[in-house]
């Protein structure tokens, strides 16, 4: 059985001590492939660094909305040399905030086109991050119709969720969906069409219940598919093949591997 994690902050410091056992855990999880995602310039250098060192992390490439006060638009134009790295799978996360608002809102919303228009001179996905702001998100995305974008966490609404769908986009679970008050996202999941959905971790936020509070890392994305499984009342080898093959096809694995 193979599962993909395809959100982690593996360049994180609180993986500083023991990423090599983290990842021979996520090893005998059936964890085959993780998607190492940069948050800043140098987060996005990392994790290609990483990428580079472990055969099954992949990298992407991107400055975080929180950043955004400090980056203006045209940091963006500095990851695109790293776009063309073998490694890299997709541009993010990026997206906007409302909830912290680290930002100004306006700030955000450049990065966030700036990012949209690089994924689509260079042909890769997009990995989305949005709390609270759905309806800014989509507003921008409909200027970028042609960018295929995975929502990282999703934590919209039914109604959201659909118009996500809609469009094309995949909708991404992680620990949340695990949460024993997690009715929302349970029922997204049990509605969402299964060749549009993806797992993460989120490692090291997230983690799944019950390890909630905890460190999270990738070997849970098992806990993850589980729950999908229950709440689809289908069983964990479904599960893992069609949101692996899911991995697959949004970030063109087989097009990295042949020129790995």
């Amino acid at each position: 059985m193979d599962l993909v994690d395809t959100h982690a902050h593996l360049d994180d410091e609180a993986f500083a001590a023991d990423l090599p056992a983290v990842m021979e855990r996520a090893a005998a999880a059936g964890v085959t492939t993780v998607v190492a995602i940069g948050t800043d310039a140098g987060s996005s250098h990392r994790v290609i660094a990483l990428a580079e060192q472990h055969p099954q992390v992949h990298a992407c490439v991107g400055i975080h909305p929180h950043e955004a006060g400090t980056a203006p638009p045209e940091a963006v134009r500095d990851l695109t040399a790293w776009t063309d790295h073998p490694r890299v799978v997709a541009v993010g996360e990026t997206g906007l905030d409302y909830y912290r608002d680290f930002a100004p809102r306006s700030a955000q919303a450049g990065l966030f086109r700036a990012h949209l228009a690089l994924a689509r001179e260079v042909g890769l996905p997009v990995v989305i991050h949005c709390r609270d702001a759905y309806p800014d998100v989509l507003a921008i995305l409909e200027e970028f119709a042609d960018v295929t974008c995975i929502f990282h966490a999703f934590s919209g609404s039914p109604e959201v969720a659909r118009e996500c769908l809609r469009r094309g986009h995949y909708l991404s679970f992680g620990g949340p969906l695990t949460f024993l008050n997690a009715r929302r996202p349970a029922e997204i999941a049990r509605e969402a069409p299964l060749h549009r959905i993806l797992l993460e971790t989120d490692a090291p936020y997230l983690s799944p219940h019950p390890f909630r509070r905890q460190r999270n890392e990738p070997a849970r994305v098992r806990l993850v598919a589980e729950r999908l499984a229950n709440v689809r009342d289908i069983s964990l080898e479904e599960v893992a093949a069609a949101t692996t093959v899911n991995a697959r096809r949004v970030f063109r694995l087989e097009r990295v591997e042949a020129r790995a």
